[in-house]
């Protein structure tokens, strides 16, 4: 089976099984807030007299990151859909946990919250719950090699949690219902995923979204699921009090996107997040991120200051090509981190290949050389996957490969149309037309490939937030500004 067939399979198991549940819930739960709840009319500046739709998160893969290729996550994806329906510029921004998304609506800095919630009594306080948009299973996770429990253990197991999550008001909920005896215990929202001690031994079990885990098990490869708890967790946006139109709108837009297909493709993940990666590959990348990246980590952001690429991109290039080893040897002679050739280490003056450093700056000034011979039309992040590819096989071969795409009616600035002639540069019938002439073109289509993987695995490692109330100035926010009429 294919790696996307197989992904697809995956969210076809966690939820394709329950669309035709999970959309007639939604529709009723919609139809059920319209008819029992009608906000008083307290429109204090609302989003339309501002023109700015200002919508506070969570970091996550599932809500919100800021990768190399810009701002991603489902509630990215959503938000920036519906202030582009209303013709809003959207402002949304990350803070460190559901409470300070709650004193952010409070104080009339945000309009929405967004991050997969469940709106439960502590949010009634500030904001009102919009329609549920999604229902996602929660699944019962344990350690690879250890003996699976089962949904009729459940009320024996202790259970790992986030303190002030969904899944911890899940578990009350069964706990009075059906599992007197349930028990779990609460880490702190600041404090390292419950999933991540599973995989380090620290713990036994815990609950985790499906949608979550199918970024989490690249992160944790160690990890696996069980067993779903008996219901799946609506999730949905809860408004500020003082918007009743907000409210309407939002409701509105659930329904419609609902209606049209637009929810369904929201939330699927993007194709790259939903590769599957090998598991000893994967075990191995998270031994040397702990074992071997932080004694270099520090070198790749010195070269980023230098050349204004994203340190972790960097760090991907290196591991691709040494594994962050220092002595690597290549058979053709390239060495070091970057795996720098003579040539290209003495047109960079690099003295000692063997040196970490030295190797790490002088490599990111030649993908920096490399990535400006790409022409500066091509739009991101296919610019960068086609330098990349240069960095690997040489200019001049992607060069050719780009006149082999526009010969065979592909787009030659697309990196997946040039990405599939690659392999020609190796066949005779095309390579004697080619000015470059032969290449083992299949290399650098891998290179590229590996190296993407290996940069979400760094974009996904949990990563600092902001701690206080932003500023308009914050760097972890995204502004874009309004649709244009």
């Amino acid at each position: 089976m294919s790696r996307l067939s197989t992904m697809e399979s995956f969210y076809r198991f966690y939820k394709g099984r329950q669309v035709t549940r999970c959309v007639m819930a939604g529709v009723a739960m919609m139809v059920l807030v319209a008819s029992s709840y009608s906000p008083a009319p307290r429109s204090v500046n609302p989003v339309w007299g501002k023109g700015e739709l200002r919508v506070v998160t969570l970091e996550g893969p599932t809500t919100y990151t800021k990768g190399t290729r810009g701002t991603e996550g489902l509630e990215f994806r959503l938000a920036q859909a519906f202030a582009r329906q209303q013709g809003l510029a959207l402002y949304i921004y990350p803070v460190a946990s559901p409470a300070l998304m709650r004193a952010e609506l409070a104080a009339g800095r945000a309009d929405i919250a967004a991050a997969q919630l469940t709106a439960d009594a502590s949010w009634a306080a500030v904001g009102d719950a919009a329609a549920v948009y999604d229902h996602v299973p929660q699944l019962v996770v344990y350690r690879r090699g250890e003996e699976p429990p089962s949904a009729q253990d459940l009320g024996s197991l202790q259970l790992l949690v986030r303190a002030d999550s969904p899944q911890e008001a899940m578990l009350r909920r069964l706990k009075i219902r059906v599992y007197p005896k349930l028990a779990w215990t609460a880490v702190s929202p600041h404090a390292v995923d419950p999933v991540q001690d599973i995989q380090n031994g620290a713990g036994d079990y815990a609950v985790v979204d499906a949608n979550e885990y199918a970024y989490a098990r690249h992160l944790y490869p160690d990890v696996v699921p069980a067993f779903s708890l008996p219901e799946p967790r609506p999730v949905q946006w809860v408004v500020r009090h003082t918007d009743p139109d907000l409210y309407a709108a939002v409701n509105t837009f659930i329904a419609g996107a609902q209606q049209s297909g637009l929810l369904g493709a929201l939330l699927m993940p993007p194709p790259q997040d939903r590769r599957v990666l090998a598991y000893e590959d994967t075990r191995q990348f998270h031994h040397d991120l702990d074992a071997r990246l932080p004694q270099y980590r520090a070198w790749f952001e010195e070269a980023s200051e230098q050349t204004g690429i994203d340190w972790r991109l960097l760090a991907a290039i290196g591991y691709q090509e040494s594994k962050w080893d220092p002595e690597a040897q290549s058979p053709m002679g390239a060495s070091g981190m970057m795996m720098l050739t003579s040539n290209t280490a003495d047109s960079l003056g690099v003295e000692d290949r063997s040196d970490a450093r030295e190797n790490i700056l002088a490599g990111a000034r030649y993908f920096q050389e490399v990535r400006a011979k790409v022409p500066a039309h091509i739009p991101e992040p296919d610019r960068t996957w086609l330098a990349i590819a240069a960095y690997n096989v040489g200019y001049g071969h992607v060069e050719d490969a780009r006149r082999l795409a526009q010969m065979r009616g592909k787009n030659p600035d697309s990196w997946q149309d040039v990405r599939d002639q690659l392999p020609l540069l190796a066949d005779e019938t095309w390579y004697d037309r080619l000015k470059h002439g032969f290449a083992r073109g299949t290399e650098p289509a891998q290179f590229v490939d590996h190296i993407q993987r290996f940069l979400k695995l760094l974009e996904w490692q949990p990563g600092n937030v902001t701690k206080v109330p932003p500023a308009s100035t914050n760097p972890d926010a995204t502004w874009v500004g309004r649709p244009a009429a």
